[in-house]
């Protein structure tokens, strides 16, 4: 053990040589091979490992282990759609569709979408991957009116492409916020997500070429895997 250092912050200097490296998304040996390795219990492994998962170093994902981190996944504000942005990183997108139903709008929806409160609206939650790993938990909402029956639609691809293809509405612009939040515990787990753990909280609202208010959602993004780039001019 380094002289005078903590035993958590040895064995991470011993664990940030190593995964220096190593290709990205390469898996880390487990809890278990750690703490006979270093001869130390099992709580002071968590803690390196912990350190090293907030310093974007490596990242966990619930079930599977503890994984080499690579420059996070980068996402500029040009208006794309999810598997849009996956695959200009070469990435494979893929969907899990936790929840397709119609509903009526509540007041801040309602509001967003620019609808009469109580109006009927398209409540899709997704689960969206790439290359298999959950990075986004989004919550959508939109008009009935503009989308009858999309609940029979295959709402596992690109939600932008079905709009454009099945009924002619191209997403044309569309405002965003971006905030931070600690995730709840079904996000989390969704997102196979140590606790605590940060999202980026992205609320958007999409307009079509015609001005509508076609789209109101909220995705959140895992934080340790994924980034927003923006230009600004004075």
């Amino acid at each position: 053990m380094g002289h005078g250092m903590p035993k958590h912050e040895w064995i991470r200097s011993q664990l940030l040589a190593e995964v220096a490296g190593l290709p990205t998304d390469t898996r880390l040996p487990d809890e278990r091979e750690l703490t006979e390795r270093f001869g130390v219990s099992r709580a002071t492994v968590r803690q390196a490992l912990a350190a090293l998962v907030n310093e974007q170093k490596i990242y966990s994902i619930r079930g599977h282990g503890t994984f080499v981190a690579g420059e996070p996944i980068s996402r500029g504000l040009r208006l794309r759609s999810f598997s849009e942005d996956m695959r200009e990183r070469g990435l494979e997108p893929s969907t899990r569709l936790l929840l397709a139903e119609e509903v009526d709008a509540a007041a801040e929806v309602a509001a967003r979408l620019e609808l009469a409160p109580g109006t009927t609206v398209v409540h899709l939650e997704r689960l969206r991957l790439a290359d298999g790993f959950p990075m986004c938990l989004e919550t959508i909402w939109l008009p009935t009116s503009l989308f009858p029956r999309l609940l029979t639609e295959d709402l596992h691809q690109s939600l932008y492409s079905i709009l454009s293809n099945r009924y002619q509405v191209d997403i044309d612009s569309a405002d965003e916020k971006i905030e931070s939040a600690i995730m709840d515990r079904r996000t989390r787990e969704l997102l196979s997500m140590p606790n605590p753990s940060s999202a980026l909280i992205v609320i958007r609202r999409s307009f079509d070429k015609k001005g509508r208010a076609v789209e109101y959602g909220r995705s959140a993004y895992r934080a340790d895997r994924y980034s927003f780039d923006v230009s600004i001019k004075r």
